[in-house]
């Protein structure tokens, strides 16, 4: 899709966040950073304000999403089904990135 806005032209936001709830996303999210940082490695239960449900250990945590590796243990996947002689079956297991400012809760288990 090509854009037709010259350089003189000024665009008309439809949203735009306030100072002061910037500010407050951006403080919420540098203290769900630190608090996963912390506990990378940890089993957790992360619940999204959506609802959803997840449980995992977080692998990592950057630039305002954490990554959490969740289990899919006695669940083959396509091409690698059978188990797999090791503590961790790479091939079952998946990481999910989540953005940390829509994160509801989060549970050490």
């Amino acid at each position: 899709m090509s854009s037709s806005i010259t350089a003189n032209e000024q665009l008309t936001p439809i949203y735009k966040c306030d100072n002061q709830h910037h500010e407050t996303l951006k403080s919420i999210k540098d203290h769900v950073h630190h608090l996963c940082s912390h506990h990378a490695n940890r089993w957790v239960k992360v619940e999204t304000m959506d609802g959803d449900v997840f449980e995992g250990h977080i692998v990592h945590c950057d630039r305002g999403i954490v990554y959490l590796s969740l289990s899919n243990e006695g669940y083959a996947r396509g091409f690698f089904p059978g188990p797999y002689p090791g503590p961790v079956n790479p091939y079952n297991n998946f990481v999910l990135p989540l953005v940390l400012f829509n994160l509801l809760a989060i549970s050490l288990i």
